[in-house]
């Protein structure tokens, strides 16, 4: 029911419920603050949002005061300005003055409101107080003396992340926040708080005393280290990426960004391919002009030809480079390319590999069934998305897979497939828990169809999902969960096996057997290079990693943050990455080589611009037309019948931190990978 109220001469109308803070901000008008933030639970506690109300005695929090019928509100009374500067008075008591060397100077909420509201001097002559500073880990640099108790970060820890490892001891002006024990955040969200924190007491440690915010150039970009499709903002400096931070985007990742995602950036300048390269007579590689590298590659594929050659695309990919690596193997004569590093069983209907009901759809869904999968590590900003509808309550969560610690309160019902058969024969308790459901939703992780009985396992997950009544009309809670931002995009592309094709185990059977002579491989370091065997190997990637050591010829591509290119997310949303640096030395983006080395071949594709390559993506498959859409799939029968191996499911991700060639070139995170991975192996005793 409405509420009609007045702010500032204003009269208005808002829902019963919302704050005057909520709704003074919904008007325009700005009311300071510090604890509040509109993503975390309502604290109270810095009472810098003081306005003045009709009829109350003293200024209230307008961050926790609801609003009443017929409620006058002033913010800018004498009252109300008094009151904000005793506030910040009190705040600049102990805050030190380490404005010039504080990493949070240019984005600090305490300069920018002690410079609108606060007094102009101090009346303090006594020593400050100091605070011992706390090691948070490798991703969050703890100045605890500029502390200001806003409690941003521990209810971002508890709440959102769901790993409660930091709060406050002590009270009044002994009170300090910090973790209970002396350990580093466990959490893969940990660099939110550095985001959250208003004042410099949490800075980003890989960031620490490098660039000034000013000094930065900022481009809007999608993350690709996960299958998420995050929205980040890059921001560089000449041509160097200096930090990475989360964008606003509601539908996907809210305002939260994964570790990895955030502070492996390191990665981009160590280990880079940036000249081609050719294996001479005495087996090294060296440098070689573009020219001849093209012709050597061009010589051997078209001398091979038809069956005889291969290419699989990687995990990171973009939709550009694979469309002209296909359209070029096309003209070769082969079938036998893939863009299926694990061997993932996928690739039929759309709606078999896609997520379905969206990433926000999550927060519509009263059960859940997860199958094979580890959401914590394999996407942690959609694990978060989850925690966030449990907490609402009504919210059942099953699992069946490795047991993990997910954050929030699930059922693990064990590692065995023929659990999926009791479940979908209704013989399982669960079953009933997902029928009663009116929006069901289960996610199907590739620890589920990675495996040599992944069709089968597939067509039980459907068969789940039409027995409980997940697929209805505005409702499909079938959802499958990649961990490759290539994948989807791949599959789209049909950048999958032709009629008497080969998939990636066949292309390194026949490779072992010699009867694949050549082997490309775009950016696809995840395989087992051993079982390349003798065939000439060419390596299209940006970081000298498996794939470049094994190869024989080695072309330098772009990375994500050095091109625009076409990636699909886990829901099937089309997005687009901005060029933000430029690639290092002679290093090409991706489409630009394939589509040189076709015409060096003696098939030159239709396509010179980035434009024409588009609009070829577009004439594959009409979806790449529609940028940054859902495009509801239709609902077709896939998966296939039979009987499931008695295998246990496995974990895909063994460790977070290092997952693909720019993250494993980090060094921040092989800190992290130290500091919480091996750490915990050496405790469980689990190492290898």
């Amino acid at each position: 029911m409405p509420v009609k109220l007045t702010i500032d001469g204003q009269e208005v109308e808002v829902e019963a419920g919302s704050t005057i803070l909520q709704t003074a901000d919904y008007m325009g008008i700005e009311i300071p603050r510090f604890c509040y933030h509109e993503r975390l639970a309502i604290a109270g506690n810095c009472r810098m949002c003081l306005v003045e109300v009709e009829k109350s005695p003293k200024p209230v929090a307008s961050c926790a005061m609801p609003v009443a019928e017929g409620m006058v509100v002033k913010t800018d009374t004498p009252m109300v300005k008094k009151a904000r500067e005793g506030v910040l008075e009190f705040l600049l008591i102990n805050h030190p003055l380490d404005c010039p060397i504080c990493d949070q100077g240019g984005e600090c909420d305490l300069q920018d409101e002690t410079v609108a509201y606060g007094r102009g001097k101090s009346r303090f002559e006594e020593n400050k107080r100091a605070v011992e500073d706390k090691d948070f880990g490798p991703n969050v640099k703890g100045t605890m003396t500029r502390c200001i108790h806003c409690t941003r970060c521990i209810r971002f820890i508890t709440d959102v992340a769901g790993v409660p490892e930091l709060g406050a001891t002590g009270r009044g002006e002994h009170m300090e926040v910090g973790t209970y024990v002396e350990k580093a955040l466990s959490s893969e969200l940990s660099g939110n708080i550095v985001d959250l924190c208003p004042v410099g007491a949490l800075t980003s440690r890989p960031y620490a005393f490098t660039a000034r915010s000013w000094e930065l150039k900022k481009t809007e970009s999608v993350d690709v280290l996960d299958a998420l499709g995050s929205a980040i903002r890059v921001d560089t400096r000449s041509n160097q990426v200096m930090r990475i931070l989360p964008a606003i985007n509601d539908d996907i990742n809210e305002e939260w960004l994964g570790d990895k995602s955030r502070n492996s950036y390191d990665g981009l300048l160590r280990q880079r391919l940036d000249r081609p390269y050719v294996r001479n007579k005495k087996g090294k590689l060296e440098a070689a002009s573009w020219g001849d590298a093209l012709k050597a590659v061009a010589a051997k594929l078209t001398k091979a030809g038809g069956s005889k050659i291969a290419a699989i695309a990687g995990d990171l990919a973009d939709a550009e480079a694979m469309v002209a690596l296909k359209d070029l193997f096309t003209a070769l004569g082969s079938a036998n390319i893939d863009c299926r590093q694990d061997g993932a069983k996928i690739g039929g209907p759309r709606g078999s590999y896609i997520f379905n009901s969206g990433i926000a759809g999550i927060e519509e869904a009263d059960a859940l069934l997860l199958i094979g999968t580890n959401p914590r590590v394999e996407a942690p900003v959609l694990n978060a998305r989850i925690r966030k509808r449990y907490l609402k309550g009504g919210f059942k969560v099953g699992a069946v897979g490795p047991a993990a610690n997910l954050t929030y309160k699930h059922e693990n019902f064990g590692d065995e497939a023929k659990i999926l058969e009791a479940i979908a024969s209704g013989k399982h308790d669960f079953a009933k828990v997902l029928k009663d459901a009116k929006r069901p939703m289960l996610i199907i992780g590739q620890g589920a169809v990675a495996r040599a009985d992944g069709d089968v396992i597939l067509g039980l997950a459907r068969k789940i999902a039409e027995a409980t009544g997940m697929v209805t009309d505005g409702w499909n809670g079938f959802n499958m969960l990649h961990q490759a931002a290539a994948r989807v995009g791949g599959l789209d592309l049909g950048f999958v096996p032709g009629k008497g094709g080969h998939d990636v185990a066949g292309i390194l059977d026949g490779a072992e057997k010699g009867e694949i002579e050549v082997v490309y491989l775009l950016g696809a370091d995840e395989i087992d290079m051993n079982r390349l065997g003798k065939a000439f190997v060419i390596y299209q990637g940006h970081h000298g990693d498996a794939g470049a050591h094994r190869a024989d010829v080695v072309l330098p591509g772009a990375a994500y943050t050095e091109k625009g290119g076409t990636y699909v997310n886990t829901e099937g949303r089309v997005q687009v990455t901005r060029l933000a640096v430029f690639p290092p030395g002679e290093a090409k983006e991706d489409w630009k080589i394939l589509r040189a080395l076709a015409e060096v071949a003696g098939h030159a594709p239709g396509y010179d611009t980035i434009e024409q390559v588009r609009a070829r993506l577009a004439q594959v498959n009409p979806v790449f037309g529609r940028l940054d859409e859902l495009s509801p799939a239709a609902w077709e029968a896939f998966g296939a019948e039979g009987k499931v191996s008695g295998d246990a499911f496995a974990a895909t991700i063994a460790n977070y931190y290092m997952t693909d060639p720019i993250s494993r070139a980090s060094t921040t995170m092989a800190e992290c990978t130290a500091a919480f991975v091996n750490t915990a192996a050496e405790r469980t005793g689990t190492h290898g």
